[in-house]
C-alpha cells in the first residue's frame, strides 16, 4: 500500500477506535448505572454511582489516549489481512491497559467510580473496536471491496526490468494489486499502452525507466495524463501540462507520480462516506416514489420497470447503470433510424422530441425521476452523488479525442456541472467535457455540496430537461 494510502487509513482507523473506546466508556455507565450490570459490592465496591455528567470529561480523555495506546501495540502498522490472533492480543493488551488508565485517572481526580464500570469499559471497547476490525476484514475480503480497494497496473519498461519488478510488488502488496499487463516501449508503440489502458481499464501505470528512450517515457505520461491515470514514474521529474507531480512510495519503492485528477485526502473519504449515507436515506425517504414510479411505468407499457445499461465508469470499467424505463423496450435499436436527428456533437446521441419517450417516461425524464434507480449504483460504489455523468461503454469507444477520457478519471454522478448549467441545452460534446474537467480540476468537498444544492431546483423545476 502506498504511504499517503496508510496514512489516511491509519488517521481514519485512530478516529474510529477513539470514538469507539469513548463510546464503550458510555456504554458501561450505562449499563452498571440503568441497567444494574455488574454489581461488586462484595469486593469492596460501591453500590452508588454518579450520573454520566461528571464523567463526561473522561471520554474526550479516552478519545486521545486510546489510539495512542494501541500505535504503541503496533495496531496500526500491521498488514492488511494479519492473522486474528494478531489482533485479538494486541487489542486485549490495549484494553487492559486502558482500563488500568481509567483507574489511574479517577484516582488523581480524586473521584468515586463502580469497579463494575472500568470492567465494563474494557470489555465494551475491545468489543466495539473488535467488531469494526470484523465488520473491515469482511470488506477487504468481499468481491465488491477488493474491486474498489485493488489497484490495477501495467508496467511499462524493458522486460528485464518489469519482470523484476513484478514479482516485487505482488510479493509485498498482500493481494492489494493486480498487474494487468508488461510493456516494453523500446518495442511498442504509444498507441499500445493506451490500448492495454482502454482494453483493462487500469488505474495505474508504473513506468521504470532504466533501459527505456527518455522521449518515450515522456509521452507515456503524457497518455496517462490525458486519461486520467496516474501515473507512477522509477526516474526523474518531466514536464507536464495538467498533472501535479509528487514523491511517494509503493511497497518500498519511491515513485514519482503524476496526478491530473485530485488526490486522496480527507474530503475523499469525507464524499464516499456521505455518498453512502445519503444513498441509503434517500433510497428509504424516496420509496413511495420508487413504488408509484414502478405502478406507473408497469400499467402504461409492456416492458420491464428497469432500464439497465452498461455505461463506463471510474477509469472506463464498465458497470450496469440502473434507470427506470422511460421509453419503448425497443429503443436501442431505433437509434440507428433518429442518427440523422442527433442534437449533440460528438460521440453523444440526444434529441428533444424522441419518439421513443412514453408518455409516463417524458414526465419522469422532466424530473429526473427516471435517474433515482442510480442511488443503487451509488450505494454499490460504482457512481457518486457528484461527478461526470456516465456514457455508454460504445460513445466512449467512440470519442475522437482521447484528453475526453480524463472525464473517466473520477466515479460519475447522478449529477454534475453540466446538470445544473443547461442539461440538454448545452449541444457541443466539448463543452460538456470542458465543464466535466472544470468540475476535476476544482473539485472540493464544497464544490459538492454546492452542486447538489443547486441540482434541487433544476430537477422540480425540470429545468433544460428532454
Amino acid at each position: 500500500m502506498r504511504s499517503r494510502q496508510r496514512q489516511i487509513r491509519a488517521q481514519l482507523n485512530k478516529l474510529l477506535d477513539g470514538s469507539l473506546f469513548a463510546l464503550g466508556f458510555w456504554c458501561a455507565h450505562q449499563a452498571r448505572a440503568n441497567w444494574g450490570w455488574g454489581k461488586m459490592e462484595f469486593l469492596g465496591g460501591t453500590d452508588i454511582i454518579q450520573s454520566f455528567d461528571e464523567y463526561f470529561w473522561l471520554t474526550g480523555i479516552i478519545f486521545f489516549i486510546s489510539p495512542f495506546i494501541l500505535e504503541i501495540q503496533g495496531f496500526y502498522s500491521r498488514p492488511h489481512f494479519v492473522s486474528r490472533r494478531v489482533t485479538l492480543w494486541q487489542l486485549t493488551k490495549a484494553a487492559i491497559i486502558l482500563g488500568i488508565c481509567l483507574v489511574i485517572l479517577i484516582f488523581l481526580a480524586k473521584k468515586s467510580l463502580a469497579r463494575a464500570v472500568v470492567i465494563l469499559f474494557v470489555l465494551f471497547g475491545f468489543g466495539l473496536v473488535w467488531l469494526k476490525e470484523e465488520i473491515s476484514r469482511s470488506w477487504m475480503i468481499s468481491r465488491l471491496g477488493q474491486e474498489h480497494l485493488k489497484k490495477r497496473l501495467i508496467l511499462v519498461g524493458a522486460t528485464e526490468d518489469t519482470s523484476r519488478i513484478k514479482q516485487d510488488l505482488i510479493q509485498r502488496s498482500d493481494g492489494a494489486l493486480e498487474i494487468l499487463a508488461e510493456i516494453d516501449l523500446n518495442r511498442n508503440s504509444i498507441d499500445k499502452l493506451v490500448e492495454l489502458l482502454h482494453i483493462h481499464s487500469a488505474n495505474g501505470v508504473v513506468i521504470n525507466a532504466s533501459h527505456t528512450f527518455f522521449g518515450k517515457i515522456e509521452k507515456a505520461i503524457q497518455a496517462c495524463e490525458l486519461e486520467g491515470v496516474e501515473a507512477w514514474l522509477m526516474a526523474d521529474f518531466f514536464k507536464t501540462q495538467i498533472s501535479m507531480t509528487m514523491v511517494d512510495e509503493i511497497y518500498g519503492r519511491p515513485m514519482l507520480v503524476f496526478r491530473s485528477t485530485p488526490e486522496e485526502s480527507w474530503q475523499g473519504l469525507a464524499k464516499q462516506m456521505l455518498d453512502f449515507l445519503c444513498a441509503a436515506g434517500l433510497l428509504v425517504l424516496l420509496s413511495p416514489i420508487f413504488l408509484i414510479a414502478a405502478i406507473l411505468i408497469k400499467t402504461t407499457s409492456p416492458g420491464p420497470i428497469f432500464f439497465r445499461q452498461h455505461r463506463s465508469g471510474l477509469n472506463g470499467k464498465p458497470f450496469t447503470m440502473l434507470k427506470f424505463r422511460s421509453m419503448t423496450t425497443n429503443a436501442e435499436q431505433k437509434q440507428a433510424e433518429l442518427a440523422a436527428m442527433n442534437e449533440m456533437t460528438g460521440p453523444v446521441f440526444k434529441i428533444s422530441e424522441d419518439p421513443r419517450i412514453t408518455p409516463v417516461g417524458g414526465f419522469l425524464r422532466k424530473h429526473s425521476i427516471d435517474e433515482l434507480p442510480q442511488l443503487i449504483n451509488v450505494l454499490r460504489g460504482e457512481m457518486s452523488l457528484v461527478g461526470p455523468r456516465p456514457l455508454p461503454v460504445y460513445e466512449v469507444q467512440n470519442f475522437g479525442d482521447f484528453a475526453h477520457r480524463r472525464r473517466l478519471s473520477v466515479k460519475p454522478g447522478l449529477t454534475c456541472l453540466w446538470q445544473i448549467s443547461g442539461r440538454n441545452e448545452i449541444t457541443d460534446f466539448g463543452d460538456w467535457v470542458r465543464l466535466d474537467l472544470e468540475y476535476i480540476d476544482n473539485w472540493s468537498l464544497w464544490l459538492d455540496l454546492k452542486i447538489l444544492f443547486r441540482t434541487v431546483p433544476v430537477v422540480f423545476l425540470g429545468t433544460g430537461a428532454k
